[in-house]
């Protein structure tokens, strides 16, 4: 088998795929670097205080010491290939850790056993389940002082099911660990190993008639026959392997090495990806064959964009074979790309390859229209084919920004797109009723790493605060206005006169303009020029600097001036009327109101409804979530979420998140409209 620096082919069997997934600190990116040792695809390993390991190879994670990149690596094992995904463990990184689990048939769900079960740990779980991957719980940290291993295994069974069984177990006070599949004498830090075993034999045979009715014959059989119902029990979730490590002593990392090569599927045994082809509720589920021969099925699940290397699209094979010579398609492109090199990875190091087969995940540079979620394909009929869209949650938690100096606005949109491409759960957009450049993050730390990358990667500073909230303005009545503009300076004047009736539209219909003026007392040409004036109004607002918003105005009658009367003039006119009529209809102020959906633990819900009371919201209803969770749905002023995180995470310990949709507009308290008029006056004196 070649060696990891050299690349090469593998047959499809021989390969293996998982992410490693689950809450910071669960000790991941360690378990990596073990593991890549242990096989010898690195010399050491490397630690995270002298910011050497593999995968968090990014100046931010050497620095900040956590991974905030899902970074891609691999290895060779007993002549098998796996490659292995590093994802990050915080919740505001979940569009880096969850495009991982699109690309491999295993979620290795790592737990820090001196901390726990943690919220990100059930979230994986479950995003893992969903989407019908064999998983795989690995308790690292088995050595640390004082942990309960026992009890820790009984918590694994009492969240995720009795189906959570070890294969192998502790032993000689956590610095070793020993096999209890293949193996069934002696003893280990739980007692004896044979009952282990037997409850491990028990659960695969009973999905198939044919093994159990032998197991139950015979009083057991080898577990080294049981490969098919085996791989059957794990793509059923009718069996999560549950194994014990240390990444730091190095204990049980050779035996999970070969849990990950003897257990584990390869691309032939898993649940296949859900892949549909056509659009929109045509689309009709279809099976990538992962087959070498038949013709290319790949999809991006991570796209890097670097300031010196270019643009980088990582993918999994799922069918045929990917050459360096490839022409290859990009979704319903019409225009192939040839595969000029193609790349392995070993974190931020490439090893060039010559082909890559079903199982492989590759990478090529320098292809521009490459992006995330991309299928690539080199047959024309397959351009409607895409993968499930993954569930995403939606970014929430918005800072408003600009360069720090002016004319470097289009420069800053042209990084902020690169790095929204890399990063799914980033959003940008331009508010056009407040001027403003938003970006939109999973939470705080979120958009910090944002503004630190523009800065250290980009040398891009910038200005933020937070985003204005876009206010509205209404009436609540009928009421009438009128205006005589007229101006005399010498030459031709300006004559122009102006009567309108306004009333108020039902909320969302928007705004209505009608001519009914008799007699040409306004002569035609001249009724665009009203309603050019009003539309200003619309724009800039009459009481307190916000658009007005479902309101009828209805020109009736005025005057003109057969000399004087210019455009101009009933511009003027056209706007002071409107003003005039808007101040005696009894206008109003509106603001946004969100549904919001907050997940939370369920011993947390009297605060949270009463912090969403304190802040003028309503709960509508709640529902059931994760095992220990709750789903509060409600809704509330989106003037009033301002760092709601932060008050979230300190009423939840950080276990609750949220996420808002808005929902309709409606009037703000009396102080508050006071405030907003009283500082639209100031800015309008000014």
């Amino acid at each position: 088998m070649p060696s990891p620096s050299q690349g090469g082919s593998a047959s499809i069997a021989a390969i293996r795929t998982l992410a490693l997934v689950g809450a910071s600190a669960g000790g991941k990116t360690c378990l990596a670097e073990a593991l890549l040792a242990q096989a010898g695809a690195i010399a050491a390993p490397g630690t995270l205080e002298r910011g050497s390991t593999v995968s968090d190879h990014d100046p931010l994670e050497r620095r900040m010491q956590h991974s905030l990149n899902a970074a891609v690596m691999h290895l060779h094992h007993a002549d098998t290939r796996v490659h292995v995904i590093d994802t990050p463990g915080g919740p505001d990184f979940l569009g880096q850790s969850l495009p991982a689990l699109e690309a491999v048939e295993t979620a290795a769900v790592v737990i820090n056993a001196a901390v726990g079960i943690e919220p990100m740990t059930l979230r994986m779980m479950d995003y893992a389940a969903a989407r019908h991957l064999d998983r795989l719980i690995v308790v690292n940290r088995i050595d640390a002082p004082g942990v309960d291993l026992a009890a820790l295994l009984t918590q694994i069974q009492a969240t995720f099911g009795r189906e959570c069984l070890p294969v192998n177990l502790p032993d000689a006070g956590a610095t070793k660990v020993v096999d209890c599949f293949y193996n069934r004498e002696g003893h280990s830090d739980f007692g004896s190993v044979d009952a282990a075993h037997r409850a491990l034999v028990e659960q695969v045979v009973d999905v198939d008639e044919a093994w159990l009715d032998r197991y139950l014959n015979d009083g057991d059989v080898d577990a080294g026959e049981l490969h098919a119902p085996l791989e059957q029990a794990l793509r059923e979730g009718h069996l999560i392997p549950v194994c014990f490590v240390s990444a730091k002593s190095g204990a049980g990392v050779a035996e999970l090495l070969d849990i990950i090569v003897k257990l584990l599927p390869n691309p032939t045994e898993a649940n296949p990806p859900d892949f549909l082809n056509g659009e929109g509720e045509a689309a009709v589920p279809m099976k990538a064959d992962p087959d070498a021969d038949k013709h290319v099925l790949a999809h991006v699940f991570k796209v890097t964009v670097d300031p010196y290397v270019g643009r980088m699209g990582i993918f999994r094979v799922y069918q045929g074979t990917v050459t360096k010579d490839s022409q290859l398609y990009i979704g319903d492109g019409r225009k192939p790309f040839k595969v000029g090199r193609l790349f392995m990875l070993q974190g931020k190091d490439t090893v060039e390859v010559a082909n890559a087969v079903p199982g492989d995940i590759v990478a090529v540079a320098k292809v521009d229209e490459i992006h995330f979620d991309a299928v690539l394909h080199d047959a024309a009929e397959d351009d409607h084919i895409h993968l499930k869209p993954l569930d995403f949650p939606k970014p929430v938690h918005g800072l408003a920004i600009e360069p720090k100096r002016h004319g470097d606005e289009q420069r800053m949109w042209e990084i902020l797109t690169k790095l929204v491409d890399e990063d799914p759960c980033l959003k940008v957009e331009h508010a056009a009723t407040t001027n403003e450049t938003i970006v939109y993050g999973l939470g705080e730390l979120h958009l910090r790493v944002l503004l630190e990358r523009l800065r250290e990667t980009y040398k891009f500073e910038v200005n933020t605060r937070p985003p204005r909230i876009a206010y509205r303005e209404t009436i609540t009545a009928k009421a009438e206005g009128h205006h005589r503009h007229k101006k005399q300076t010498g030459g031709a004047g300006q004559f122009g006169e102006v009567f309108l009736r306004v009333e108020p539209l039902p909320r969302g219909t928007g705004f209505e303009f009608l001519d009914q003026v008799k007699g040409g007392t306004i002569p035609n040409q001249f009724i665009p020029a009203v309603e050019k004036g009003v539309r200003e109004v619309l724009a800039g607002g009459a009481i307190a600097g916000c658009p007005v918003v479902d309101v009828r105005v209805t020109v009736y009658d005025g005057k003109h001036h057969t000399v004087d009367s210019k455009e101009i003039a009933f511009v003027t006119a056209g706007k002071k009327a409107f003003m005039a009529a808007i101040r005696e209809a009894r206008p109003i102020v509106l603001e946004p109101i969100v549904h919001i959906e907050i997940t939370a633990p369920d011993s947390a819900m009297g605060d949270i409804a009463g912090d969403l009371a304190s802040r003028r919201g309503v709960v509508n209803g709640t529902a059931n979530g994760a095992p220990g969770t709750m789903i509060v749905r409600g809704l509330a002023p989106l003037s009033e979420l301002s760092g709601y995180q932060l008050r979230l995470n300190a009423l939840t310990a950080g276990q609750g998140r949220y996420t808002v949709d808005l929902s309709h507009y409606d009037a703000v308290p009396p102080s508050v409209q006071q405030q907003l008029v009283s500082q639209f006056h100031v800015k309008d004196e000014d």
